[in-house]
């Protein structure tokens, strides 16, 4: 917490006491009974008291040895109620003497002492009170900086795992072309850079703009297009505005290079249909595709990295704001996702 918000939470707590205080001055004046002391002498050995007693309480959190911080606290207790008592005397005989009636002999009595034991329990508890809500803000901030730190670190480590999967399939897609010795191959090497000027330049930081994100998902589908012989093998779709939004980099591409990774290459077109909706507030991504035999869409064999890598990206990234539906079939393999961005 920082020192500005504690002093506003001091400030706050004085000015509710001395409001207390005042309350209490305004009952009893003119009935009888002097509470000049509730203004006067009482606010100060209050503040001692609950300041001496706060800093000790802090003690408690700085230090593993407890001894210390109780030892220390039984001992300032002891002191704390006749230091009060003496102050309280010091006070009426040398400066509130102007309210004592002619001829009163001051003496120190046992409801003084009594008062002063009453007055220590109450201040020690309200300044532990406020040591424990101070500590458990604190505690809870460390946890939510260690939280967003923990976070940040697992993004980095599923991002680092994200980029060699998709550059080891695609340097195997150059590969079969160059063994091939296809005329594609240049375009096919145009693509692959385009895609990692994207990986490198624009994929490092948290949201990159959807423009962006669509002319990698072109690439890719254009990269991959290059093995498939049917010309109409994939559908793209994209509809609605798309300017200026802003979507976490790389997070859809995972779910088109499943489709490819498990599509069946059947004469069947289109064998992979992606659809792009952009509405005002979400928008609404939707890929389905044929199967190849004997192949189970939703267990990626290579290292878990896929599917699972893009739920825990989507759980961290949009908790609360995404909707992911994945359904098969015999022949075929849908997801649907939709996102509030």
């Amino acid at each position: 917490m920082k020192t500005k918000y504690k002093i506003l939470i001091h400030v706050a707590f004085w000015a509710y006491m001395f409001n207390q205080i005042l309350l209490t001055f305004a009952m009893w004046v003119g009935k009888g009974y002097d509470p000049y002391q509730e203004i006067t002498i009482y606010p100060i050995t209050s503040f001692i008291t609950f300041y001496t007693l706060y800093f000790t309480y802090g003690l408690f959190f700085t230090r593993k040895n407890k001894l210390y911080p109780v030892l220390l606290l039984i001992a300032l207790v002891i002191i704390l109620i006749p230091l009060r008592v003496g102050l309280e005397y010091f006070f009426w005989k040398y400066i509130g003497y102007t309210h004592m009636k002619p001829g009163e002999k001051l003496t120190i009595e046992s409801s003084w002492w009594f008062n002063s034991v009453r007055l220590t329990i109450i201040y020690g508890i309200y300044a532990l009170f406020m040591q424990l809500a101070i500590g458990w803000f604190e505690t809870q901030k460390l946890k939510s900086a260690l939280m967003v730190e923990k976070q940040s670190s697992e993004l980095a480590l599923l991002r680092s795992q994200i980029n060699p999967h998709f550059l080891f399939n695609t340097l195997n897609n150059i590969y079969s072309l160059v063994y091939k010795k296809s005329e594609d191959a240049p375009e096919a090497v145009m693509k692959l850079s385009a895609i990692m000027r994207y990986m490198l330049y624009d994929a490092t930081t948290d949201k990159v703009l959807l423009e962006k994100e669509i002319e990698y998902l072109k690439s890719f589908i254009e990269l991959e297009k290059l093995r498939i012989k049917h010309k109409d093998f994939v559908e793209l779709n994209i509809t609605g505005n798309v300017e200026g939004r802003t979507i976490a980099p790389m997070l859809l591409i995972p779910f088109v290079e499943n489709a490819f990774k498990h599509g069946g290459k059947t004469l069947t077109n289109p064998g992979i249909r992606i659809t792009l909706s952009i509405l005002p507030q979400k928008i609404l991504f939707e890929v389905s595709n044929h199967l190849r035999k004997n192949i189970t869409a939703i267990s990626d064999k290579t290292g878990g990295i896929g599917l699972t890598n893009i739920r825990r990206r989507l759980n961290l990234l949009y908790p609360g704001k995404h909707q992911l539906e994945i359904t098969s079939s015999e022949h075929s393999f849908n997801i649907k996702l939709i996102l509030s961005i």
